[in-house]
């Protein structure tokens, strides 16, 4: 069975039903959680596991009975004595695009590296990827990062294959001369490396894809594939460049968790043995139903009616 661990915080999540809505629906969500759910669902015969710190509130117990019920492994979940989950609402405008108001500063997430000790680097290090982000970068406290890359060091030297996503949240740094210098790191470290245009025209001010390819050509990943919205994938790897096309969608509801889904799809994919066109056209096809439902988790039986 392969074996992925997918590093970074859930959050509880806020959203209201409409502008005019005086109640909000709760849930649990954020990024690499995001990026675990579809990966489990479509991949059940993988064993997917969380890497994160959460409290010993309510809200932390529910967060737990939902991984269960979507059957990702919590041995790597640690609980704090005196934190709690992150917090953010969602607003949508007529478009389907999103806008976050966050409560995460003094999140349990944001100590997880305090957990994390040689038994736990010795697990990891059985696994076959390990998957992180800009957002998860962004909630390591400072003072925890040295850990951190070392840490990854370890993993990579063990034979685990280092998966990142940009995931670009200006809020979540002092600074954008300090994303770039993680982010940098992580391109350092990463042996699938999957960006969007627009984070990089935010970090790096690259807005089109040949001027990304040629930004990476500097660095020794595997698997590059480059994601721009509606348009075309651009995939690098030893096979060269390839393109993929994407159908739009038409009626986009919620592009909340667009490129997380379309992670959870492709990493999946690959790990099941899928080229990496083959997983890229899986992955487009889940953003793609994924952007046509409010929430960045569609409901699990509506999932499944699309993507047995």
């Amino acid at each position: 069975m392969k074996n992925i661990y997918l590093f970074g915080e859930c959050m509880i999540e806020l959203m209201s039903a409409s502008k005019e809505a005086n109640t909000l629906k709760q849930s649990f969500a954020g990024d690499v959680f995001n990026t675990a759910v579809y990966l489990k669902r479509l991949f059940n015969d993988t064993n997917v596991n969380m890497v994160t710190a959460v409290g010993k509130d309510s809200f932390s117990e529910d967060m737990i009975s939902l991984f269960n019920a979507e059957n990702l492994s919590s041995t790597q979940v640690f609980r704090s004595e005196n934190k709690i989950p992150g917090l953010y609402a969602i607003e949508l405008d007529e478009q389907g695009e999103r806008s976050f108001t966050y409560w995460r500063n003094d999140s349990a997430a944001r100590s997880v590296m305090k957990f994390i000790g040689d038994s736990n680097i010795a697990e990891i290090c059985q696994g076959d990827v390990f998957f992180f982000s800009g957002i998860s970068l962004g909630v390591v406290l400072p003072e925890d990062r040295e850990k951190f890359w070392h840490f990854i060091a370890q993993i990579k030297a063990a034979g685990v294959k280092i998966a990142f996503d940009l995931n670009y949240r200006p809020r979540l740094w002092s600074s954008k001369d300090e994303a770039q210098q993680q982010f940098l790191k992580a391109f350092e470290s990463a042996d699938i490396i999957l960006p969007g245009v627009d984070d990089f025209a935010a970090i790096f001010e690259l807005d089109d894809v040949s001027s990304v390819i040629e930004f990476f050509s500097q660095y020794q990943y595997q698997e590059l594939v480059i994601k721009n919205g509606e348009k075309n994938v651009y995939c690098l790897s030893v096979n060269g460049l390839e393109v993929v096309d994407v159908t739009p969608v038409k009626n986009v509801v919620d592009t909340t968790s667009a490129g997380d889904s379309f992670n959870g799809g492709y990493l999946g994919a690959r790990l099941a043995g899928h080229s990496i066109t083959q997983s890229v056209e899986l992955a487009n096809q889940v953003a793609g139903f994924v952007i046509q439902h409010k929430g960045a988790i569609v409901d699990k039986a509506t999932f499944s009616s699309r993507f047995n």
